[in-house]
């Protein structure tokens, strides 16, 4: 049997996302963002051609390091304006059954107990297909935006991170048991309030003494994504999450990423092959390989040079807007994303990016890569993405929204099914859709303990 391949569209409540310039082009969606017809329209193709989810990225702040300034942004529409992910996920769930939502949050500046009660919320109008990407976010701007003097260091996020995620925990799966809602009209009871305990969380970051304010939702906890390559986010992303995103612009830095993560995963007593990792690709389809080729180019020329550098900007905290174009880029540590950095510098020796060619890989692909070609050709591409590069699956970023997904739902996978990479859809929770194990998370997560301690008392 093949492994399965999993499938999500990769967005956000913004112009533009992973490909900066081609909003100019006629046939791109992408400037409708603020109306609610466009998460409709983008929901109901995503169920119709039956992709697992729709991944939703968010920043807090602007890209602001290449140049010094948010000028080029601004210009460029760089992930600004950008809306907040969460308010579309009621319209789109609204109009599907089966389509999940991966929606990124930041551990650095929310508060988990507010958190909470949003993904639980957002887990109850779902019907159960709510995950949550876990971000750190890396933007200075976004610091300084929170009231922070300066922003956090890398490994102290990581560690605000550890706590709030374990706050979360205890909300989710430790606070009301299972049975504690009664709903008894004739004795006048809602709630067993002896089956709902306080939390009682104090910690380096965060106090937290009260019970949850949610009854649980259908899977509780909500299906853990985590984007996070660098050795901090490895550490934490093999212990927490359960499907792991990764970008990289070729195989060969795909592939040392996902050894070093199935590697500690087991370090962390975890089987390596229940993380899923998904990686970033622009599929670029054509009837022939010429036709798909032209439409690449055609995309080139309405992509942004500019605006590519101030998105490898925000995301590695490097300004290249002073260097020659032809310069070879070197890597340097900062508090920015460093794997995405380390991705298009050390990590595969045989390949040496100019500033030029950086600008142009991520013009069509951000931080990922494009795959051109016609639909059996895209196809094969992707299954050797998998073969070689250990990857599960794939974000799928467009190029034009909407066309890139209903293009690509519509020719690649029909021959993904046909060739045994993508089965029957499945009714249920999101989780209970990715890994056919039930609505909770696994016996041997580490939130379970929470869930675990509180029946046990119950049974007892």
């Amino acid at each position: 049997m093949k492994k399965r391949m999993y499938l999500n569209a990769f967005e956000m409540n913004c112009v533009g996302h992973q490909s900066p310039g081609l909003w100019t082009h006629p046939n791109d969606q992408s400037s409708r963002y603020k109306e609610a017809n466009y998460w409709i329209e983008l929901a109901q193709i995503l169920e119709k051609y039956e992709y697992d989810a729709v991944f939703l990225a968010d920043v807090l702040g602007v890209y602001d390091v290449y140049g010094g300034d948010d000028k080029t942004s601004l210009k460029e529409a760089t992930q600004v304006p950008v809306n907040d992910p969460m308010f579309v996920i009621p319209l789109m769930a609204h109009v599907t059954k089966h389509l999940g939502f991966g929606v990124t949050a930041s551990v650095t500046h929310e508060h988990p107990y507010l958190f909470a009660r949003k993904m639980t919320t957002l887990d109850h109008l779902t019907e159960g297909r709510i995950g949550w990407n876990i971000v750190t976010s890396y933007l200075a701007s976004a610091a300084l935006n929170m009231g922070k003097d300066q922003p956090i260091r890398h490994e102290e996020r990581y560690a605000i991170a550890e706590e709030f995620v374990q706050v979360c925990y205890k909300l989710w799966e430790g606070s009301w048991e299972d049975g504690a809602v009664v709903r008894d009209r004739k004795s006048r009871t809602f709630t067993h309030g002896e089956r709902v305990h306080p939390i009682e969380h104090k910690g380096k970051y965060f106090e937290v003494p009260g019970i949850h304010l949610c009854e649980p939702s259908a899977q509780r906890t909500p299906v853990l994504f985590q984007a996070g390559a660098s050795s901090s986010g490895r550490s934490f992303a093999t212990k927490h999450a359960e499907l792991i995103f990764i970008g990289a612009p070729t195989i060969q830095a795909a592939k040392v990423f996902t050894s070093r993560i199935r590697e500690e995963t087991v370090i962390n007593g975890r089987d390596p092959n229940d993380v899923k990792i998904i990686t970033m690709i622009t599929p670029i389809v054509g009837e022939t390989t010429e036709e798909a080729q032209a439409k690449y180019d055609e995309y080139v020329a309405h992509s942004s040079y500019e605006g590519a550098l101030a998105l490898f900007g925000g995301w590695t905290g490097v300004d290249l807007s002073s260097f020659d174009p032809d310069d070879e880029v070197q890597y340097v540590e900062n508090d920015a994303i460093r794997s995405t950095l380390e991705s298009f510098t050390t990590i595969d020796p045989t390949r040496k990016w100019t500033i030029r060619e950086i600008a142009h890989s991520i013009g069509i692909s951000g931080m990922g890569t494009a795959i051109v070609g016609t639909k059996e050709e895209v196809a094969d591409e992707l299954e050797r993405w998998m073969d070689e590069a250990d990857v599960d699956g794939f974000n799928l970023a467009y190029a034009l929204a909407h066309d890139t997904f209903e293009q690509f739902g519509r020719e690649v996978i029909p021959i993904l099914k046909e060739r045994g990479r993508r089965g029957d859809r499945v009714t249920g929770t999101l989780r209970e859709q990715l890994f056919g194990k039930g609505d909770y998370l696994p016996d041997d997560h580490v939130a379970k303990r929470h869930y675990d301690k509180i029946h046990t008392v119950k049974t007892n």
